[in-house]
C-alpha cells in the first residue's frame, strides 16, 4: 500500500482561545481523525505526527503553579506526556472511526525519542520560548539557580528559551516501520519527538530542547519511504506575500521555486509557513516524491486534487 505521513499542528487541536480544554481538544481531534480515516479507507497506510506546543505550555504552567507543593516537570517529560495524551485522543477517535466505517485496521501510538547532536549550534543560541512570562527578578533567579537561558520577550516580560536543534535519528524507527508494514495506523514523533542525546557512556539521555515538528515529520517520511508528506496547518493553501495586498494563493510549487522563495525571504512567514517549506525541501531532496499542505477539514479534498498546495520536483 502507498505510505503517507500526515503532520498535524498542535494548534489545530485548539480551535480558538475559548476552546482549550482537554474535551475541546478531543472534539477537534475527532474531526481531524475522521478525515484521516477516510484517507486510510481509500487505501493509504498512514503515519501521523502532531505538534504539541500549546499542550506543553499548559503542562509547564500547571507545574509552575503547583511548584510550592510538587516537583516541577522537566521539558523532555512534558514532551513524553503530550505524546501519550494526544496519541490517546487520536488513537481512540480512529478506532471509533474504523468501527463505524467497517475498516479492519489497528492503531498504535509510539512514544518516540529523536536524537539530536549535543554540539548542534542551536545550543549556543537558544531561541525557542517556553513556559510562562516572569518578571526580571524571577527570571534572574531561575537563570542562576537552575541554569535556564532567559530572554526578554518584546516588552511583555521574561521567558525561558531553549534550543531547537536539527533532528538526526528517530530512535524507535524500526518499530514504526514494522507497524506500518503490518498495516497499523501509527502515531509517532509527536511534537517533533522527545529530544535525546548520546552521553559519554554511549547511553541516551533527555535534553531540554524543542525539535521542529515538521522537520522531524520530514525525516520520518523519508525514513519510512513515504510516497507523500502531508502537512496539515491553519490555511487551506499556501500563499505568496501572505497578509499583503499582493497575497496570492498557489495550487502548486516546484521544489526549485520553493528553494528560490526561501532564499529570497519575505514570501513565507518565519514561525508559520517558512519552517514547513523547509521541511518539504528536506523531504523532497531526500528522495520523496511530493508534498501537500492544507488545513485539517480539507485533507480528503486536497488528496483528491481539489484544493491544497502541492510541491513537486518539476
Amino acid at each position: 500500500m502507498p505510505k503517507l505521513v500526515i503532520a498535524i499542528g498542535g494548534n489545530s487541536l485548539i480551535p480558538d482561545k475559548d476552546h482549550k480544554s482537554v474535551q475541546d481538544q478531543y472534539v477537534a481531534a475527532a474531526a481531524t481523525g475522521d478525515h484521516i480515516a477516510g484517507l486510510i479507507q481509500s487505501g493509504w497506510d498512514v503515519a501521523i505526527s502532531h505538534g504539541n506546543g500549546p499542550q506543553v505550555g499548559f503542562i509547564l504552567r500547571r507545574s509552575e503553579l503547583a511548584s510550592s507543593e510538587l516537583h516541577e516537570i522537566p521539558l523532555d517529560y512534558c514532551g513524553a506526556d503530550t505524546q501519550g495524551a494526544i496519541g490517546y485522543m487520536l488513537q481512540q477517535n480512529l478506532i471509533n472511526d474504523f468501527r463505524q466505517r467497517g475498516i479492519d485496521k489497528n492503531v498504535a501510538t509510539v512514544v518516540t525519542q529523536v536524537e539530536v547532536d549535543a554540539n548542534d549550534p542551536a545550543f549556543q543560541n537558544p531561541s525557542k520560548p517556553i513556559g510562562s512570562f516572569m518578571d526580571e527578578a524571577e527570571a534572574k533567579r531561575r537563570e542562576e539557580e537552575e541554569g535556564w537561558d532567559i530572554k526578554e520577550d518584546a516588552g511583555r516580560g521574561w521567558r525561558r528559551v531553549v534550543a531547537s536543534p536539527q533532528p538526526m535519528r528517530i530512535v524507535e524507527l524500526d518499530v514504526i516501520r514494522s507497524l506500518l508494514d503490518a498495516g497499523v495506523a501509527t502515531i509517532a514523533v509527536g511534537g517533533g519527538g522527545i529530544p535525546v542525546v548520546t552521553n559519554s557512556d554511549g547511553d541516551l539521555e533527555g535534553i531540554a530542547a524543542v525539535i521542529d515538528k515538521d522537520l522531524a515529520s520530514a525525516l520520518l517520511a523519508s525514513q519510512v519511504d513515504a510516497d507523500l508528506l502531508l502537512i496539515s496547518t491553519a490555511v487551506e493553501q499556501v500563499a505568496l506575500n501572505f497578509g499583503t495586498p499582493e497575497q496570492r494563493w498557489v495550487d502548486e510549487f516546484t521544489l526549485a521555486e520553493v528553494k528560490q522563495y526561501l532564499a529570497e525571504g519575505g514570501h513565507f512567514a518565519e514561525g508559520s509557513m517558512a519552517p514547513k517549506m523547509r521541511a518539504v525541501v528536506q523531504f523532497l531532496e531526500a528522495g520523496g516524491k511530493e508534498a501537500l499542505i492544507t488545513d485539517p477539514k480539507n485533507l480528503e479534498r486536497a488528496m483528491a486534487g481539489e484544493t491544497g498546495t502541492r510541491i513537486v520536483h518539476g
